[in-house]
């Protein structure tokens, strides 16, 4: 068995590759604004010895044939548009390269050779964002260290942005991950991450769309367009890519947290509609030694798919879906003499699904106009069951949650361009709400209270304006506005929007945008029930909670391959949930299913600081980036005393960086080490109050210094080597993943210590490594 072991890892090290083939790179050029093809643009793919290229047909369609193993940038460009560069662009033996490409319009085509080229790096695919927007890409999901194929976690390393290991919930800007909105094609959906909301809402352990369906998407983290509402803090508007309709290609991917299957192509040969899917199941078995009490019985799968049928005169639809289920849960300690804590005389049993499927038409118009609509159902659901040793040893029931949540979503936009210097999006968002909520908890032992009991339906209607417009040949303007009213209570929001740009020089500009922006809380709060209120829901009259964000950018190109952002950020936030008297807020709330307390929109919150993103692209085999922030975050709850919020950590950095070598005998092999090392301040937390502990036989803290306190700096590393076989038709990769592997000590939390009769500051050291071998053909 060692001898079998030793010989694979010297094929996968050492085999030459020479037998490898040439692939194709393959797309559409289309206009921006108005999706329509466009023909004649001319497409050339630099990096290799010398540059080759195509031009795009009456369809938009190109392709450059025999293009070999390795990474290169491709430069689109046309009379009248400016020029697009996508910089990164991986080549393998076994898939075909298939992209989509938006020109836009030059405004001034008089000049448009002074234009700068756009490098889709520095851009959103929105682009009516003017700052605080950063396109998240699918080579990066899968390249960067610690992002573990997970587009959650591979944003914890953008500025702005701070994140445990423990949980991939995005904190934006000092905000609770609460506060993200998560969109797919176009769609609020479900928190879409597996153990979703259970360390922290909003967050989970990693989310359920892996990276082979990810297509390139957009990231925001304030000031955002019109279009995005229902959102505090910022947005991550994923998109799933279309299949190839050319061939059919498959990735088989075995590792030590599971198996990962993915197949697209053509559903008919020659045929233009194509399928894409992928399927992941996952038991956390193998890694036992190294994680938590109980984690080796964690299991979970997901399934997500794009089916893509376009037609001659009637557009394309598209029917597309993801879903997820997952089970964990903990055992009661087998042995008296080592309860400790409360949690080790508890047994629990947590069930969760969560799913999102739609159907999305786009339809050209004419008069460079398009029409997207879709239809989507979404649902999520958690059952979790706990129970408690009582002095006697006897199993009793401690709490309960039973929470279903359907949604039905219509969204729909017209898209029209009026001339190269104007183009304006209208549309709506139909979100009809059903829910079904129990939520229990012993108020005395063995005997569940109704926190939440209530079922019905509910609806938040939304529409917006939006308009991207050249002033002049250097500034530019975004403008819009939206408004949404939730119909549970009438409350309603009217949401001002602004952007403007200028363009200082061809590597040069500086932009300023302003936004308000707000975000309803969790369902269950509107129907909390208080043993002195009887029935009535004494939340039901909540307001959403509100914000104004104001954000300078400065952004420069230092050379072809360096970027450099800078963006000074301010927010106001008001009309925040708080507790009457007291310093809780629900903008401190990480995960707290049985909160039960009489809300008022009387909170504010204030969070300022600067981002700074300093980027070296990939060439010459390397590439580096390194992100900052330093911020403050503060509150006041509802006793109207300034304080810093949970997660005010002050500062936040990070830096990547990767080599690649290639290997073989023809270099079609590929070589990978990446890194990335990230110094945040520690986390703020509320000392106990020690004294009044010990009568009570259980924590107490000290509420009048709520998260006045802060431990060290948290300093952890995450590393990825990989290698990659190019051979003819397949590719090979064996990788090795670990995120954490300087086993930095996450705290988790204080425990009464029923041995010792002391608290305990609680730690736990994750590391989670990750041996796979991935074959695609």
């Amino acid at each position: 068995m060692k001898l079998g072991i030793r010989v694979l890892v010297l094929i996968f090290l050492f085999f030459p590759g020479y037998i490898w083939a040439q692939q194709a790179v393959r797309g559409t050029v289309t206009d921006a604004a108005t999706q329509q093809p466009l023909s004649y643009a001319t497409v050339v793919l630099l990096g290799g010895a010398q540059p080759v290229g195509a031009g795009s047909d009456s369809a938009g369609n190109f392709v450059i044939n025999g293009v070999a193993p390795g990474r290169y940038d491709l430069q689109v460009s046309m009379t009248g548009y400016e020029t697009y560069i996508i910089k990164e662009l991986t080549v393998s033996s076994a898939r075909e390269v298939v992209l989509s490409v938006a020109l836009r319009e030059s405004a001034y085509n008089l000049k448009e050779v002074t234009v700068r080229a756009g490098v889709n790096k520095e851009q959103p695919i929105n682009r009516m964002a003017t700052v605080s927007a950063r396109m998240l890409s699918v080579e990066e999901a899968s390249r960067y260290a610690g992002g573990f194929d997970d587009p959650a976690r591979l944003a914890s390393a953008f500025a702005g942005v701070s994140s445990n290991v423990g949980s991939n919930g995005i904190v934006v800007r000092g905000n609770a991950p609460k506060s993200l909105q998560w969109k797919m094609e176009g769609v609020e959906i479900p928190n879409p991450n597996h153990f979703a909301d259970l360390a922290s809402f909003g967050g989970g352990g990693l989310t359920a769309l892996s990276s082979q369906m990810l297509a390139n998407s957009d990231f925001f983290t304030g000031a955002f367009p019109a279009e995005y509402s229902n959102a505090l803090s910022g947005v991550f508007d994923i998109f799933m890519r279309t299949g190839n309709t050319q061939k059919r290609e498959h990735t088989f991917q075995l590792g030590a947290i599971g198996i990962d299957a993915s197949s697209e192509g053509p559903f008919v040969k020659g045929g233009k509609s194509s399928y894409l899917f992928n399927y992941r199941y996952s038991t956390l078995a193998l890694l036992a030694p190294v994680l938590p009490d109980n984690a080796g019985g964690v299991r979970y799968q997901d399934l997500s798919f794009k089916l893509n049928f376009p037609t001659k005169k009637a557009g394309t639809f598209s029917l597309w879906g993801i879903g997820l289920q997952d089970y964990s849960g903990a055992d009661v300690q087998k042995d008296t003499l080592l309860m400790k804590y409360v949690s080790d005389r508890e047994e629990q049993k947590v069930n969760q699904y969560m799913g999102a499927t739609g159907l999305t038409h786009k339809l050209l118009l004419k008069n460079g106009a398009y029409l997207r609509t879709t239809l989507a159902a979404t649902v999520s659901g958690l059952d979790m069951k706990t129970s408690r040793l009582d002095n006697t040893l006897i199993l009793l029931p401690q709490n309960r949650v039973e929470n279903t949540y359907t949604n039905l979503v219509l969204n729909s936009f017209i898209n029209k361009r009026f001339g190269a210097r104007h183009t304006n999006r209208t549309g709506i968002i139909l979100t009809g709400l059903t829910y079904n909520q129990q939520i229990k908890d012993a108020l005395s032992p063995g005997v569940l209270t109704d926190i939440v009991n209530s079922s019905g339906s509910s609806a938040l209607l939304a529409a917006y304006s939006q308009s991207s417009v050249h002033l002049t040949e250097k500034l530019s303007a975004n403008a819009g506005v939206t408004g949404q009213v939730f119909t549970l209570n009438g409350r309603y929001t009217i949401e001002p929007r602004i952007g403007l740009r200028y363009q200082l020089s061809d590597e040069q500009s500086l932009g300023v945008a302003y936004g308000l922006h707000s975000r309803l809380e969790r369902l269950n709060f509107y129907f909390i029930q208080l043993p002195a209120s009887g029935s009535e829901f004494v939340n039901k009259d909540l307001d959403f909670t509100k914000a104004s964000h104001v954000v300078l950018s400065y952004d420069r190109r230092l050379s072809k391959n360096v970027h450099l952002k800078i963006e000074p950020w301010y927010q106001d936030l008001f009309n925040v949930a708080v507790v009457a008297g007291t310093p809780i807020s629900l903008i401190n709330l990480q995960s707290d299913f049985f909160f039960a307390e009489r809300l008022e929109n009387t909170g504010k919150g204030q969070n300022y600081g600067i981002d700074v993103t300093l980027e070296k692209y990939m060439s010459h085999g390397y590439y580096a980036m390194f992100t900052g922030s330093i911020f403050s975050s503060r509150y006041t709850g509802g006793d109207g005393i300034w304080r810093d919020t949970r997660f005010h950590r002050s500062y936040v950095f990070n830096l990547l960086g990767g080599k690649e070598w290639q290997k073989g005998r023809t270099g079609a092999n590929v070589l990978g080490l990446n890194a990335r090392v990230s110094y945040q301040g520690g986390e703020r937390y509320t000392p106990v109050n020690y004294a009044a502990s010990a009568t009570a036989g259980d924590v107490v803290y000290n509420d009048a210094n709520t998260f006045g306190s802060q431990f060290s700096p948290a300093f952890v590393v995450h590393l990825t080597a990989s290698y990659k076989i190019n051979r003819k038709a397949v590719a090979h990769t064996i990788a090795l993943k670990v995120i954490n592997a300087t086993m930095y000590p996450e705290f988790e939390g204080f425990k009464y210590n029923y041995l010792t009769g002391s608290i305990d500051e609680t730690r736990q050291a994750l590391i989670v490594p990750n041996i796979s071998y991935k074959i695609e053909f």
